[in-house]
C-alpha cells in the first residue's frame, strides 16, 4: 500500500445510496481510473482513553479534531505491515502522520510504550500518545473500499466505503473485520480527497444530482451507537446510570 508518511489535503464525505452512486459514476467514470490496488478491506483500530476522551473531544470540537489509530489493509498476521497514524483535522484540512511497522511491533508498543523505531513522525505520534496517557485499543472499524484517481489530476482521489462495520471487543487487527453494520445495507460513504480545489467536472456532477456533503465520523458513529445500546440495556435493567458521561 501507500508508503507516503505525510498527508495534507481537503477531504469531504457524502452518504450515498445505490442509485445515487450509480448515477454519479455514470457522469464521472470517464474521468477516473481505478486505484492500482483495486478493492480492499481496510481495518482501523482506534486508540482512546478509558473515558473515551479522544472521540468525545472530536465530536464536540468545531474546528480541530484528532485521532490515533492503527490501520491495516486486509487481516494482518504478526509480521505483516500495519500503519500507526496520527490524524488531525483543522478547519476542513486533514493532516496525517503515519509510520509503518509489523503488527507485533505495534502491539508491543501499546503494551510497553517503547517505540519500535526512531523518526520525526514516530516522535510526533509518541508525544500524542503521552499527552493522552498512553491510550489503548477502543474500537475497530472496518469497511470494503473501492478507490479511484482522476486521469487529469492525480492528486484528486475518490473512494467508496461499503459495509462499514464496528466492534468494541476482540480488539486486534489479527481478529478479522467482522462487526455490526454502521449504516443501512446498500449505503456507502463516499470521500473526495484533494490537495487543492475539487475538479470542476466533479463539482458539476454533484450539483446536477443534488448530492451534498455529510458530516460523518465512522468512529464517532460507532461510539454513539455503543452508548445507545448501553442506555437501552440499563433501561431494561431499571438502572439509573447517566451514560452520556461514559
Amino acid at each position: 500500500m501507500e508508503d507516503i508518511c505525510i498527508f495534507q489535503r481537503v477531504e469531504k464525505k457524502y452518504l450515498l445510496d445505490t442509485a445515487q452512486r450509480a448515477a454519479l459514476m455514470s457522469l464521472v467514470r470517464s474521468q477516473l481510473v481505478p486505484d492500482k490496488y483495486g478493492k480492499s478491506t481496510i481495518q482501523s483500530l482506534y486508540l482512546d482513553t478509558p473515558d473515551h476522551r479522544i472521540i468525545r473531544n472530536s465530536l464536540d470540537a468545531k474546528a480541530y479534531k484528532e485521532k490515533l489509530r492503527l490501520r491495516s489493509y486486509g487481516t494482518p498476521g504478526p509480521e505483516d505491515r500495519v500503519f500507526l497514524e496520527l490524524k488531525k483535522k483543522y478547519k476542513g484540512v486533514v493532516y496525517k502522520r503515519r509510520v509503518s511497522m509489523s503488527l507485533c511491533q505495534a502491539e508491543t508498543y501499546f503494551r510497553t510504550g517503547q517505540a519500535p523505531l526512531d523518526s520525526q513522525i514516530m516522535r510526533e505520534i509518541d508525544y500524542a500518545m503521552d499527552f493522552y496517557a498512553r491510550p489503548q485499543p477502543a474500537m475497530l472499524i472496518a469497511y470494503d473500499r473501492e478507490a479511484w484517481y482522476a486521469l487529469s489530476e492525480p492528486g484528486f482521489r475518490l473512494t467508496f466505503d461499503g459495509a462499514a462495520r464496528y466492534r468494541d471487543y476482540n480488539l486486534s487487527l489479527s481478529a478479522g473485520s467482522a462487526g455490526t453494520l454502521l449504516l443501512p445495507e446498500g449505503q456507502v460513504i463516499m470521500e473526495l480527497k484533494a490537495a487543492g480545489a475539487m475538479p470542476l467536472w466533479m463539482a458539476e456532477a454533484l450539483d446536477t444530482l443534488r448530492i451534498r456533503p455529510a458530516s460523518f465520523s465512522k468512529y464517532g458513529s460507532a461510539y454513539e451507537q455503543t452508548l445507545r445500546k448501553e442506555s437501552k440495556i440499563l433501561s431494561i435493567q431499571g438502572g439509573n446510570r447517566y451514560v452520556s458521561n461514559f
